[in-house]
């Protein structure tokens, strides 16, 4: 069965659901949790106005490491052994699902666990879903934790 999980989270109601389903798992099989978070500042195309490219990435860095550090909390809490991770750079821009699929890779990651977001319309098309990347990127089982449909 599983011995090492992937948990991909971005700090979204998701990335939540998805760690909670990772404790679940792991405390079945015994399994060791990696957290990954992929800081990507590919969402400034869908914000207005000027903006400072360093206090984004600092920003985007920070919401990372507080999402890392609330998913460690909660995996401590149930004794699941556990290491974070923060990747500063994806793969390339925009290539967040291809860059989780090779740090499971590179991890051995027995199942990938991500939360998926239900976004539609035009900033889907533009972005594409980063959990049906993984899907169609990886060769392991992938568990897609759905979350409600966000505008």
């Amino acid at each position: 069965m599983y011995q090492r999980i992937l948990l991909a989270v971005d700090g979204s109601r998701s990335s939540d659901l998805a760690l909670s389903q990772a404790i679940t798992v792991a405390k079945a099989t015994g399994s060791e949790v990696k957290v990954l978070y992929v800081a990507d500042d590919n969402d400034i195309f869908f914000t207005a106005g000027s903006y400072d490219p360093h206090k984004l990435m600092e920003g985007i860095l920070a919401a990372g490491r507080d999402a890392l550090a609330a998913a460690a909390t909660r995996l401590a809490d149930a004794g699941i052994p556990h290491s974070t991770l923060i990747l500063e750079k994806p793969v390339s821009p925009g290539q967040i699902s291809t860059t989780i699929v090779e740090q499971a890779d590179r991890w051995n990651a027995d199942l990938i666990v991500i939360g998926t977001h239900g976004r539609r319309g035009f900033r889907r098309l533009v972005m594409g879903s980063v959990s049906e990347g993984v899907v169609h990127k990886s060769n392991k089982p992938v568990l897609m934790v759905r979350s409600e449909i966000e505008e």
